[in-house]
């Protein structure tokens, strides 16, 4: 018994080898983890080509030097500046008994050389004393003719008005004594104590300034950081207009449960071309009337205010708010064209109002004097409102078909046998898969240039309606099919691809496009904006309450109902912050697209670069800062009140 006690009872002492075995596991694997950092340092060191031996050179350390001072010095203010010579003689080469220069002031501004006399191309040393303190000059030497300067060095006095310089003379013999020249360039005036100072230019106009004064470097800076925050100002009011709807489509949530029935999907698949189509077309016909008008103004405001009118008279009667009688076949048709005619006319309507805006913009702008850019905008609404017509009307003609054709399924599914029903959404599954592959083919085939049909039509609707045959197989017995899933999918796919691209690269295709300036920019900005937003957009609708939204629903809402009430509400605070950091980094990128060419402060300061102007591009640093951390504080005041 005493045995089986022993060992059925361990003492705590009895478990204590096991910690170090535990322990020792842990050390091994701590130490296997420090030698797998260090040699992924290693190959990182390796990869970037890390080496200190550029950091050693004395060329790299002057010029760094040379760049950091530079930095340090903005161009801000524009100095009017005097030139001062001073001078003293010596000869080369050497003449019989030596040469010995006149004697100077000591208590004046001189420069003495040393030796008094060279053989060509000698050295000399050069000291000069009572110069300006820390003054900035140049050392010329002049022959005997006085007709041409030679340079010889650049210097810089010190806080003492002296400095000394070695130099090497220019190979320059004359049995005349030639003449050493120390020219400093000196600021008239300072920012405490401006002159009036006159100044001749080159034809000869004297004015007078005041010294010092706003740099060109600073007004040009002015101006284009004003250009860089407007940029950045309509990229995102633009992405922003575009995401927020765009963001309910790449909302989970919201998108998980839309299902449509199948013979409804498949029918609005095939109308979904045909109204792009007669869309197109008929925008093409408005054109081609809205053109016979805008040769006078007097038609074009006429037309503006009859065809509007006749409009309503058509929908008025077209489509009666109370009928007695149900419509004949012949009304309904004679009210199909009535509404087709009228939806024309709205269409020239457009193109009108899109003249007429042009046409006064382009009146405006030269009679507005400072404000000619309010005319200038106006012009540019109707050119933009003329560009996009065809596009509006393409897709409200699609759409209003695809309407059609899902009450058209609707009515089938109410009329129509259901064994009828299930067959007949086989085939008309594979038409639309056939009809969806052809138009992608279409694209690819524009795209990189093929021509041949079977790759364009035979091959894309061939896979094309085995896929829809395939997925109307499958879904047989179901009535509904699931697409929110796709489209939330299919959203977020576009959305993560567009943000992969920067837009340092966006802005290389929009200036192919529109052409070097802002405009490329800002269009560059929009398109990130849009993917970006539209992410944090959709992020933000996943992470809202379901309560309220399962409360309207329960109250018989409908889906855009769902939304503004139960929503909406939710995300108004967050979208807006998101809006405004938005803003915030739009302003920082457009410093950056500005080097491919999209405007703004970017250009300039990438021209500055490339001149080594660094005073100047210290000046568009300076800006760029004070108005990232302006942009920074304004939005955090503005989210402390709003959000």
């Amino acid at each position: 018994m005493a045995d089986g006690n022993n060992t059925s009872q361990q003492s705590p002492l009895d478990a204590m080898p096991l910690k170090p075995k535990r322990g020792f596991k842990r050390t091994i694997f701590f130490i296997l983890a420090m030698v797998f950092g260090v040699i992924v340092y290693a190959y990182g060191f390796a990869v970037t080509d890390v080496n200190l031996d550029e950091i050693r050179s004395e060329t790299r350390q002057t010029q760094l030097v040379r760049v950091l001072r530079a930095l340090a010095r903005p161009d801000l203010l524009s100095y009017e500046r005097v030139e001062t010579p001073t001078d003293t003689a010596f000869a080369m080469p050497c003449p019989a008994g030596g040469f010995n220069a006149d004697g100077v002031d000591e208590n004046a501004r001189h420069i003495t050389v040393e030796p008094a006399c060279v053989e060509p191309g000698g050295k000399i040393t050069v000291r000069g004393a009572n110069f300006s303190a820390n003054a900035r000059g140049t050392l010329v030497q002049i022959p005997p003719s006085g007709d041409l300067e030679l340079r010889l060095a650049e210097f810089q006095v010190d806080g003492n008005g002296d400095f000394e310089l070695v130099v090497n003379t220019r190979e320059r013999e004359s049995d005349q004594p030639q003449t050493i020249r120390a020219i400093t360039r000196e600021n008239i005036g300072t920012i405490f104590k401006p002159v009036q100072v006159e100044v001749t230019s080159d034809a000869g106009v004297v004015s007078t300034v005041r010294s010092p004064r706003i740099s060109k470097s600073t007004t040009d800076t002015w101006d284009r950081i004003i250009e860089t925050v407007f940029l950045a100002f309509l990229a995102t009011t633009l992405g922003t207009v575009i995401a927020v709807p765009l963001s309910f489509m790449a909302a989970r949530n919201l998108m998980r449960d839309i299902s449509v029935p199948m013979t409804k999907l498949a029918l609005q698949l095939l109308a979904m071309p045909v109204g792009v189509g007669l869309g197109i077309l008929a925008a093409g016909w408005a054109r081609t009337i809205s053109e016979q008008l805008t040769d006078s103004v007097f038609l074009v405001i006429l037309g503006l205010v009859v065809i509007p009118f006749l409009m309503v008279l058509a929908f008025r009667w077209a489509l009666p708010p109370v009928e007695e009688e149900p419509p004949t076949p012949m009304e309904r048709s004679g009210r199909a064209v009535v509404i087709l005619i009228a939806s024309v006319g709205g269409i020239v309507v457009l193109f009108l109002l899109a003249s007429l805006m042009v046409t006064v913009g382009d009146w405006l702008a030269p009679r507005l004097s400072t404000f000619d850019f309010l005319g200038s905008f106006v012009a540019s609404l109707g050119d933009i409102l003329n560009a996009i017509i065809t596009l509006l009307t393409a897709l409200a003609t699609a759409g209003v078909l695809m309407n059609l054709a899902g009450k058209l399924g609707m009515w089938m599914r109410g009329h129509l046998p259901a064994g009828f029903i299930k067959v007949f959404r086989i085939p008309l599954a594979a038409a639309a898969g056939a009809v969806l592959a052809v138009l992608i083919g279409m694209g690819i085939g524009w795209l990189y240039q093929i021509t041949d049909p079977m790759k364009i039509y035979w091959v894309p609707a061939a896979v094309g309606a085995a896929i829809g045959l395939a997925l109307a197989i499958r879904a047989y017995q179901k009535e509904q099919v699931a697409i929110g899933l796709s489209i939330y999918y299919i959203a977020r796919t576009i959305f993560n691809a567009i943000r992969s691209i920067e837009p340092l690269v966006m802005v290389i295709v929009f200036v192919v496009w529109v052409g070097i300036g802002p405009f490329a920019g800002s269009l560059a900005l929009a398109l990130h904006t849009v993917a970006a937003l539209a992410k944090l957009y959709s992020e933000q609708v996943e992470s809202i309450q379901s309560g309220p939204i399962e409360a309207v629903k329960a109250s018989g809402a409908t889906r855009i109902q769902t939304i503004v009430y139960a929503v909406i509400p939710q995300i108004v605070p967050p979208y807006i912050s998101f809006t405004l950091y938005r803003w915030d980094i739009n302003v920082r990128m457009s410093t950056i697209i500005g080097f491919a060419g999209g405007g703004g402060i970017g250009f300039l300061l990438q021209q500055n670069i490339r001149l080594l102007n660094y005073s100047a591009a210290s000046v568009n640093m300076l800006a760029i800062a004070i108005v990232v951390a302006s942009m920074d504080y304004l939005s955090s005041r503005i989210r402390e009140r709003i959000v």
